[in-house]
């Protein structure tokens, strides 16, 4: 090969962990144990025809034909270097981590650089000691070629690399074996419960709530934790669960409890950090504070939880967490009566919300969360047809705009921007302010969302898939999710990982659960537990339009035409909207009539109500990916970007 030659290889760098401080402590020991690592790594090299580039101290810089041998071997260093370590002193044992990446490289005297080289020692010191991570670009190549757990771990922002680069960690077998999972041994994944109301008006719990949100968008803020979102830690408000319990089904590591004792101008938070594996407190703290000051407390708790956690607060998380939202408390008092309402859902209570936060903003004109708080309110009407499209989307612009100025590094406003481009039907906006929210952020669930649907529709699964298990892991226990990823498992033929995931949440979200079984059972042609789950549905949610649609599309496959139009007149008779022409579309194409299938998918597209993740990779709706005009519908949704 010529000097300079560009080539596609597998990039691997491997480091000691505590090299430079042991140095600086034993000189000697430091530079055996360099010359150890060497003699123990490369015969292992040899193995997975691995060409040692060139050692950097600790370092090693080796190149692989493809990701299979660089994965492979990045596991078996590891291994090879636990099984070293099994019968030496700690003082004489061998840490690694290892970085593993795909990408162009340019060689010039033997050496290599590039891109590649780059990103690989930028991934490496994300590892945890003994541990391998690879880059999106390595997992996509080597999935289903190896036998070894890859879990994800999120968007990194690298140094010197413009892009954030999606990272995955390897699960090892002896991690397995201890019953430690990647999520469940992460001390760093944190749940913060409910905090208690201990006030003696029961009225002050909007408070203790808001003091539970407040706190986990607090720490949510500090990229190195993975925080469970509101909706699923809500649901364990007043529970007898036991903490070991709750972790075990948030697969969180670590649990922060506490209550709230609310009297005129005064507040009393008490807080504890519990670990789930042992159920011990890592640390405990009361605060008798003025009312004003009980932003100090939220940021005070933050950087307590990092600190006990080992994560090193970067000066831009300090300073996010030390900014005060408001400097009104009569604003911030109405902010957090409104998250209550909020949550709630209901139409009336959306619109009572959206009063208290305009009140808020009125208040303080400078409060960025509640001009975000104002978007998303009108965001959740228009979206739910409470509200005019039209002025759903002004609204929204109007206040997101403000709080852009007001606050730029806030990633709900970012999160709610790529909410407002997917509904403008502007995929590559939504796309961006996605990830931008993720940067500033990366325990929001939400863009995932988004992100997930930009993936469905650009015809990405896998890519689709991995979204989803993100927003899930990040919210386990909100029912769009659990929903969302068995549909996916169920859509990319992972049918055996979609019934896993059923018989997991069956008890969390029974009537997402049994939608999605439903399907799985028509698909199946065992009509009669398709039945049997379309009324457990029923029983649970019997206004739901999926029960009146299913119960057609199961007449239609079982060839009664008569009750299938029946279901679809009984559809037309409840006025639902444009949504409606998704689920008669559907009944057309299970009586195989095509011509009204396609008819009724494109009204849906035109009232951007189209569900095209199910148009594009549901298995019951194989059969209208045969006919000529299936390209020409995928064209146009690509195209003008039409969609739910």
């Amino acid at each position: 090969m010529s000097q300079g030659e560009r080539r596609l290889a597998a990039i691997m760098f491997t480091d000691m962990v505590g090299y430079t401080a042991l140095g600086q402590r034993n000189e000697s020991l430091s530079l055996a144990l360099v010359e150890e690592q060497r003699r123990v790594i490369r015969p292992v090299l040899a193995r997975h025809n691995g060409r040692e580039v060139k050692t950097i101290g600790d370092a090693f810089l080796i190149e692989f034909p493809n990701a299979v041998d660089a994965v492979r071997c990045a596991y078996d260093i590891q291994r090879t270097i636990r099984e070293f370590n099994l019968s030496l002193s700690d003082d004489k044992r061998i840490h690694l981590r290892i970085g593993v990446h795909v990408g162009e490289v340019v060689e010039s005297q033997g050496d290599i650089s590039g891109d590649a080289v780059n990103v690989a020692s930028r991934i490496e010191p994300l590892a945890e000691d003994g541990g391998v991570c690879v880059t999106s670009h390595v997992y996509d190549l080597v999935r289903g070629k190896v036998d070894l757990p890859l879990a994800r771990d999120g968007l990194k922002t690298l140094k010197n690399v413009f892009d954030p680069v999606e990272v995955y960690k390897m699960i090892m077998p002896w991690e397995r074996q201890a019953d430690h999972s990647s999520a469940a041994s992460d001390k760093k994944r944190v749940a913060v419960l409910p905090f208690t109301n201990l006030s003696s008006n029961p009225e002050e719990g909007y408070f203790a709530d808001g003091m539970t949100e407040e706190i986990i968008t607090s720490l949510s803020g500090v990229r190195q934790l993975a925080v469970i979102a509101r909706t699923s830690v809500m649901g364990y408000k007043s529970t007898t669960k036991k903490v070991k319990e709750i972790g075990r089904e948030l697969e969180a590591g670590t649990v922060l409890e506490g209550s709230v004792r609310k009297a005129g101008n005064r507040v009393r938070i008490t807080a504890q950090l519990i670990d789930v594996a042992t159920e011990t407190h890592l640390w405990a703290q009361n605060y008798d504070r003025n009312l004003d000051d009980v932003f100090a407390v939220q940021s005070e708790i933050a950087e307590k939880v990092a600190g006990e956690l080992k994560v090193q607060l970067l000066a831009s998380e300090k300073t996010t967490l030390e900014r005060k939202p408001t400097e009104s408390m009569e604003a911030y008092g109405d902010f957090l009566r409104g998250r209550e309402l909020f949550r709630e859902g209901s139409e009336p209570s959306l619109w009572q919300a959206l009063k208290l936060f305009e009140k808020a903003v009125e208040l303080d004109r400078s409060f960025a969360r509640a001009h975000v708080a104002v978007a998303e309110c009108h965001q959740v009407l228009g979206n739910s047809t409470y509200e005019p499209r039209e002025a759903m989307i002004s609204a929204v612009k109007a206040s997101l705009q403000t709080a852009l100025q007001l606050n730029p590094d806030l990633a709900e406003v970012h999160a709610s921007l790529a909410q407002l481009h997917f509904n403008e039907d502007d995929d590559q906006g939504a796309t961006d302010e996605a990830r931008r929210a993720l940067e500033l952020n990366p325990s929001l669930p939400e863009p995932y969302q988004i992100l997930y649907e930009e993936a469905a529709i650009g015809g990405r699964p896998e890519e689709m898939v991995r979204d989803m298990e993100t927003a899930y892991r990040l919210d386990p226990v909100r029912p769009v999710y659990i929903g969302l990823l068995g549909s996916v498992y169920f859509w990319t033929g992972r049918e055996q990982e979609a019934l896993e995931h059923w018989r997991k949440t069956e008890h969390l979200a029974p009537a997402a659960t049994y939608r999605w079984m439903t399907d799985y059972y028509i698909l199946k042609g065992d009509l009669a537990k398709a039945r049997e789950y379309r009324a457990k549905v029923q029983e649970l949610r019997p206004t739901m339009p999926w029960v009146t649609y299913v119960g057609g599309f199961i007449d239609a496959t079982a060839g009664d035409r008569e009750r299938a139009l029946l279901a679809i007149k009984e559809i037309e008779e409840k006025k639902l909207g444009p949504v409606a022409y998704n689920y008669m579309g559907y009944i057309y194409h299970a009586l195989g009539d095509m011509d009204k299938y396609f008819e009724n998918i494109g009204k849906a597209l035109e009232g951007h109500v189209a569900i095209t993740s199910e148009f594009l990779y549901s298995p019951l709706l194989a059969k209208a990916r045969e006919d000529p005009r299936y390209p020409m519908m995928v064209q146009r949704i690509r195209e003008s970007g039409l969609k739910k």
